[in-house]
């Protein structure tokens, strides 16, 4: 089957966040919405029509939760990224920023502290902080962006710092990480037990040839070290329907956290989650995948081409996974509230500012480019004109 991931779909009065939160966080609301990360393409119909089957028996009390709904991710994580997975080292958790928050309040003693790398997704920071928990910073290396092992070394080093929180592939900037890269992290995290958290949200949305590698697998001391955070959110547009899941191949680490998540029953995943995400991991989503990330691939080049003729003071990082693109701004030589007056009240065009990722993001936009491409043209059309 063919899909049309050119087809523009009305979202007006479905309560969608990126719509409906216009004004509240931009100020106005006659802007193109290019910010939260989930996609303006149509819900896969296969996992659609397996929750609309479900809506015929017209009775929704408690539910088990299948094998199915386990084997279906052991089988799409072994033949996506060659990862074999236990189905005991799987866990419901009602969302991975969630997931998140209750890693730090059930894993974490009073005074340690957490490392990030920015520029980062910002939850990543605001959930520990807002936990009051200290947040200490790795920045990465730009241009080409890496990682500065040489800093993780000295802040795991610190026992007061005990949790890494990971973004693999990395959010904004896009980074697929390579597997000599995570054995260094794992390496080092483990000596100092330091435990990870490696978000791989992303993992299905590997870009250009690139291929994602799951953290836990590239060495026994990661799978030892670590928690991994995975859902068919990103990949299948579902995000309202809640369906992430936490590996945890160590039974020390999984005992204390998923008895603490069991004993608080929120690691029941809820009935439309357990259909959504069966649905999603099969071959035809498979093929719906592929079809949506080409396209993906030729948006990422249609930014490209179109900055390089109209707007080349503004340079896209070229995204290795996902379908966010950083924007490096930092040539038009504007202040940050210059730089958003332009993008809001000039482009009449709704981003995330790259500063809210933390240091290094100053000067950068975010831009979520899963959308038809009419709507991505018209966008850097009115950015090029109010230039």
């Amino acid at each position: 089957m063919l899909y049309d991931f050119n087809r523009i779909i009305d979202r007006t009065g479905s309560g969608s966040y990126k719509y409906c939160r216009l004004r509240e966080n931009f100020g106005r609301t006659d802007l193109l919405p290019l910010w939260v990360a989930d996609m303006d393409f149509e819900t896969p119909p296969f996992i659609t029509e397996a929750m609309r089957r479900r809506l015929d028996h017209s009775l929704f009390g408690y539910t088990i939760t299948p094998d199915e709904l386990w084997q279906s991710i052991q089988r799409w994580l072994l033949d996506r990224h060659g990862w074999h997975v236990e189905q005991d080292w799987l866990t419901f958790i009602p969302g991975i920023v969630k997931g998140i928050g209750m890693v730090v309040n059930c894993m974490l003693k009073p005074g340690e502290r957490v490392i990030i790398q920015p520029p980062v997704y910002h939850p990543f920071r605001l959930v520990p902080q807002d936990n009051g928990v200290e947040v200490v910073m790795n920045p990465l290396i730009p241009h080409p962006y890496t990682m500065d092992f040489e800093g993780l070394e000295a802040l795991a080093r610190d026992p007061r710092n005990r949790l890494l929180i990971l973004s693999n592939p990395h959010n904004p900037v896009g980074i697929v990480w390579d597997r000599d890269t995570l054995t260094r992290v794992a390496d080092i995290c483990s000596r100092n037990d330091v435990l990870v958290i490696s978000d791989e949200i992303h993992a299905d949305m590997a870009l250009f040839g690139h291929r994602h590698v799951p953290f836990a697998s590239v060495s026994e001391a990661a799978a030892q070290c670590s928690i991994t955070f995975g859902a068919p959110s990103k990949t299948f547009n579902i995000a309202g329907i809640v369906s992430s899941y936490a590996i945890v191949p160590n039974p020390q680490i999984r005992e204390r956290f998923y008895g603490w998540l069991c004993a608080n029953e929120f690691n029941e995943p809820t009935i439309f989650s357990i259909i959504a995400t069966i649905a999603a991991f099969t071959p035809e989503g498979d093929d719906w995948r592929r079809q949506m990330l080409a396209y993906v691939e030729d948006n990422v080049r249609f930014v490209e081409d179109f900055c390089t003729r109209h707007l080349p003071q503004i340079h896209p990082v070229r995204p290795e996974a996902s379908f966010l693109v950083w924007l490096d701004c930092r040539d038009l030589g504007l202040s940050h509230d210059a730089l958003l007056d332009l993008f809001i009240n000039r482009a009449h065009l709704a981003l995330n500012d790259g500063a809210t990722f933390g240091p290094g993001g100053d000067g950068f936009m975010r831009l979520n480019i899963a959308l038809p491409r009419p709507v991505l043209a018209q966008a850097l059309q009115q950015l090029a004109e109010a230039l």
